[in-house]
């Protein structure tokens, strides 16, 4: 795959862009249907905030359910891996960002308000990640459904509230921009790829 001229211009300018129709239609509902499968079958576990002996669950920060997901557990989703994969690839090249490994995580927000808190996925000046690209697998999605993405723009001071309609990918850089999910109604469904830069 490739970025567009406006997309490279985008995330070095605003340190963001989007892409709708990113696998199409048919490619979108299948991996959206081994995603439910993956939810139905209780693969997903409650997510938790913070790392090793600081580790919690703590529903009023983070509400989702999450599953890592790796290439080989089932044909759709390792066509997704597969697309991250070309993204990082085609992110390299254009924008010099040198990204090497990734990893991808499937999330569900069970609905009732379950949100996320305003973060970043990295922090500047630790080796960590680089760039986080979301794609969403939410058919027929309605305002009233709730779960937005906000992102805060350094460059604009005014949030960007992103709708997690199917097969929309969201891709932007970890370490800039601070985000949140607003309270979600429904089920929300998305995978979020995490890009790390390359060195051992």
């Amino acid at each position: 795959m490739e970025l567009t001229d406006a997309e490279v211009e985008a995330l070095g300018s605003h340190g963001y862009f989007l892409r709708d129709a990113f696998l199409g239609e048919p490619r979108a509902l299948a991996v959206r249907a081994a995603v439910l499968a993956r939810v139905s079958a209780g693969a997903l576990r409650p997510a938790g905030i913070r790392r090793g002996t600081d580790h919690s669950v703590d529903t009023s920060v983070r509400g989702d359910h999450i599953e890592w997901v790796l290439p080989g557990a089932d044909a759709e989703l390792e066509a997704l891996w597969n697309h991250f994969h070309a993204l990082g690839e085609a992110v390299s090249s254009s924008a010099y960002l040198g990204l090497g490994r990734f990893d991808v995580q499937l999330a569900c927000y069970p609905g009732g308000g379950a949100h996320y808190a305003r973060h970043r996925d990295a922090f500047p000046g630790q080796s960590n990640r680089r760039l986080t690209a979301i794609w969403y697998a939410n058919a027929g999605w309605t305002p009233t459904d709730g779960g937005l993405l906000r992102l805060y723009p350094e460059d604009t001071g005014a949030p960007l509230d992103v709708a997690p309609m199917l097969d929309r990918l969201v891709v932007f850089l970890s370490e800039r921009l601070e985000h949140e999910v607003l309270p979600s109604h429904v089920q929300r469904l998305a995978l979020t790829a995490w890009f790390y830069g390359r060195g051992p």
